[in-house]
């Protein structure tokens, strides 16, 4: 299948895309794939280091007659969310992404793609390896861990780069230009438990939601798909006092920039409760999926009866749990009121996991405002420390505050128009770029973010556009060549 994918326009992109997916690169995990680019700037003898944190960085020179143009920073990030069906077997460790072509569309088996960012990679590297591309002198910028923290960003130190313009190319929709981006603070709720043996008389249910569509907790937030995690616990509140519903365990969603796809329980109720309780929760069932029927038409919830688990949690802290839940927010909480239909605060309730006698809820708020993500983080932290838990902020990042006197912004936005004749959506954006933080250490540098259609990223629907990459690659090559001169 990947060879195929070799052969696709622009080759210069699919083929080095074909080569990065063979390479397993989950975030926190990049040690193969840093070599990989370390020794691909080596073959290419182009000057190639790694930072302190792992960034890999490669300098190429100017090709002739580009000599006076600004030096430019090409940047991608090399780690993807590790997302699979739960019916998939992958191995994302030692395994490379397995692809097919699907009419205009790259696609991968059952797994994420890695399109996120691997196409900017590959453009990249395109560049890097091209003796007939047009372009000012390149410092290739790959940073790590992107996707669970943004550690390659916040670790590059100032004084490594030279180039006075960034092109970051992180962006999913071709007819976008990034100018701004969300910050965000992950918000982590942790309490212990004592566990009660299972009261006699109780009959023993799985619970499992699976089929959703998932997605990228940013862009996709807007949307209102469903949160596997928000859904279970509809299904359990309120469940002791009719039927006195006990919970076992909870294992609900992954990546706090995943939008949950499934969430499994296990618990019991008192077994002279079993045929109300049947009736009432597939009754719930029936009117979630009604709900949800046109955004999550394949949502799945199935109980099954099982062997009845020794141990259920302590009631007191399983109340707590299941209100703080429903209390705490998920999806949108403001709107920007400055760019019309642009999220500017939100948080994905992105991991539920309750066993052994421990409880850890994990968030991502996002917002352009600093103000309003802490609100935000704040109203989480109230909701779950009303129920006794312990809460963190971490992995805080700031966002890229838009400068619309940008010159690269200006130079880019009208070379959309002169390709393709019409104006390009410049807008900002509610995930999570690496400009804002880069910027802390770099304030003078102008930056400016696009890239091609790039669908369900975050999640095994994850696709790439054919047609759209080779309209983005045309539009990057105008731009390396209109890079203005040196002052």
């Amino acid at each position: 299948m990947n060879s195929d994918i070799k052969n696709i326009e622009p080759k210069a992109v699919w083929k080095n895309f074909a080569l990065l997916n063979a390479v397993p690169r989950p975030s926190k995990k990049e040690e193969r794939v840093i070599q990989f680019m370390v020794d691909f700037g080596k073959n290419l003898n182009l000057e190639t280091m790694v930072d302190k944190v792992g960034n890999v960085i490669i300098r190429k020179p100017a090709s002739v007659g580009m000599e006076n143009r600004k030096t430019i920073v090409m940047q991608s990030h090399l780690d993807m969310v590790h997302q699979k069906n739960s019916d998939t077997v992958f191995d994302f460790d030692t395994e490379g992404i397995k692809m097919f072509i699907d009419g205009d569309w790259v696609k991968a088996d059952g797994t994420t793609l890695g399109a996120d960012n691997g196409l900017g990679v590959a453009s990249i590297m395109g560049v890097l390896e091209a003796t007939d591309i047009a372009h000012p002198a390149v410092e290739a910028l790959f940073t790590i861990d992107e996707e669970t923290g943004m550690t390659g960003a916040m670790g590059l130190e100032g004084g490594i780069l030279e180039g006075e313009i960034l092109l970051n190319l992180d962006t999913e929709e071709d007819d976008e230009i990034g100018m701004g981006c969300a910050g965000g603070v992950d918000v982590t709720a942790r309490r212990t438990y004592e566990q009660e043996i299972t009261p006699d008389n109780t009959t023993a249910f799985s619970i499992s939601i699976t089929g959703l569509n998932g997605g990228h907790s940013g862009m996709d937030i807007i949307k209102g798909l469903g949160n596997a995690n928000k859904i279970m616990n509809r299904l359990l509140f309120d469940g002791f006092t009719n039927f006195g519903l006990r919970v076992a365990e909870i294992n609900g969603g992954s990546l706090r920039n995943a939008i949950p796809r499934e969430s499994f329980s296990t618990v019991v109720i008192d077994t002279v409760s079993k045929e109300p309780f049947l009736f009432e929760i597939h009754e719930l069932i029936n009117s979630i999926k009604t709900e949800f029927l046109t955004l999550e038409p394949n949502l799945s919830i199935e109980l099954t009866a099982i062997e009845t688990p020794k141990k259920v949690m302590d009631l007191g802290v399983q109340e707590g749990l299941i209100k703080s839940l429903y209390t705490a927010l998920n999806g949108v909480y403001r709107m920007s009121p400055d760019i019309e239909g642009l999220v500017e605060t939100s948080n994905n309730i992105a991991r539920v996991i309750v066993k052994d006698g421990a409880i850890k809820i994990g968030c991502l708020t996002r917002s352009s405002s600093e103000t309003n993500k802490w609100d935000l983080a704040n109203s989480l932290r109230a909701a779950f420390e009303l129920a006794g838990f312990d809460v963190e902020f971490s992995g805080t990042y700031p966002g890229w505050l838009p400068n619309v006197n940008s010159e690269i912004l200006k130079i880019v936005d009208k070379l959309y128009e002169d390709l393709h004749g019409e104006k390009a959506n410049v807008a900002a954006c509610h995930a999570g770029l690496e400009c804002g933080i880069l910027g802390q250490n770099y304030p003078e540098m102008d930056m400016v973010s696009f890239g091609p259609n790039i669908k369900g990223a975050h999640s095994p629907d994850e696709r790439a556009q054919i047609s759209s990459t080779q309209k983005y690659w045309k539009f990057l090559l105008e731009i390396l060549k209109n890079i203005p001169s040196k002052n």
